[in-house]
């Protein structure tokens, strides 16, 4: 069976994809994704502390303000925590996630040892995932393996 021979100088590099987006397109990513993650965080969180009742002048102050500490702290995650060494880079995102569902869940209400339990469990839960992709794409010194 024949096959056709690669052609000189098109050759496609092995490992990463190439980068379509511009470096603007990558910066403004950097800043929205917070502000959006942040409002659909913000709106749930003013949702399940209503639970169902009418909106009130309190509801939407927290939902505001859940939104500005999410987007805050996932903001300042973002550009601090790959400079750190990759268990302590997945422990705070580790963290970061605990304590996001925790609050979100103690806003419908529930006792605060279910809600600890869970969100150790949700930490215990993330912690693998993070730590194994930080693990294997970097370096023992926190460096991005290209």
């Amino acid at each position: 069976m024949a096959h056709a021979a690669p052609a000189p100088g098109r050759m496609s590099r092995p490992g990463r994809p190439p980068d379509v987006f511009s470096e603007r397109t990558h910066t403004i990513a950097r800043i929205t994704f917070p502000i959006v993650l942040g409002l659909i965080y913000g709106y749930w969180v003013a949702a399940d502390n209503r639970a169902g009742g009418p909106i009130t002048g309190w509801n939407l102050l927290l939902g505001f303000v859940s939104t500005l500490v999410f987007a805050v702290v996932c903001f300042a995650l973002l550009e601090l925590a790959p400079r750190m060494p990759r268990e302590l880079h997945a422990l705070l995102w580790t963290a970061f996630v605990g304590c996001a569902f925790g609050f979100l869940y103690a806003q419908s209400n529930e006792s605060i040892w279910r809600t600890v339990l869970l969100s150790l469990l949700i930490s215990a839960a993330t912690f693998v995932p993070f730590f194994y992709r930080y693990y294997t794409h970097e370096d023992a010194f926190g460096r991005r393996i290209r």
